[in-house]
C-alpha cells in the first residue's frame, strides 16, 4: 500500500517522469506481480515516462520499452536494448525468452570479466590432508 501511495504522490505533482529505484525488491512474488500490473496501468493511463532501476531480468523485459545494460567497472551503459514486444507481454513466449537470453548472456560476461571463471569453483582438500 505504501508503494501505491508513493506513486500517487508523484502523479499528484504532475511530474513528467517517474524515477523508481528497485520499487518492488522486498515484495513477495504475488504482490510483485500485482504492483507490476499497477505500474503498467499507471503508464497506460497517464502516459508518464518511467525510469525503473531493477536487478530482475524478467521485470525489466515485462515493464520496459528499453533496457540499459551496465558494464562492470567502471559502471557505464554497455548496451541499449530496445524491447520490441506487444503488450500485454507473455513471459513464456519465445521472443520474451530470447530477450532473457540476451540479457543474461550480457550479465554472465560481466560477471566473468569481474571474477573470472575460477572464482566460483569450490576448492577441496585432498582426502589425505582432510583427515589429518
Amino acid at each position: 500500500m505504501k508503494r501505491r501511495v508513493a506513486v500517487a504522490r508523484l502523479l499528484a505533482n504532475d511530474a513528467d517522469y517517474l524515477l523508481m529505484d528497485e520499487p518492488f525488491e522486498s515484495l513477495d512474488y504475488q504482490t510483485r506481480l500485482r504492483m507490476q500490473q499497477f505500474l503498467i496501468s499507471i503508464h497506460e493511463t497517464f502516459s508518464k515516462s518511467i525510469l525503473l532501476v531493477t536487478h530482475q531480468v524478467d521485470e525489466a523485459i515485462l515493464l520496459s520499452d528499453r533496457v540499459l545494460l551496465m558494464s562492470n567497472k567502471p559502471g557505464r551503459i554497455a548496451q541499449d536494448l530496445e524491447i520490441k514486444l506487444d503488450r500485454p507481454r507473455d513471459s513464456r513466449s519465445d521472443r520474451f525468452n530470447e530477450y532473457r537470453a540476451m540479457i543474461t548472456s550480457h550479465l554472465d560476461r560481466e560477471v566473468e570479466s569481474m571474477f573470472g571463471s575460477e572464482s566460483m569453483q569450490v576448492q577441496t582438500m585432498p582426502k589425505s590432508q582432510a583427515s589429518s
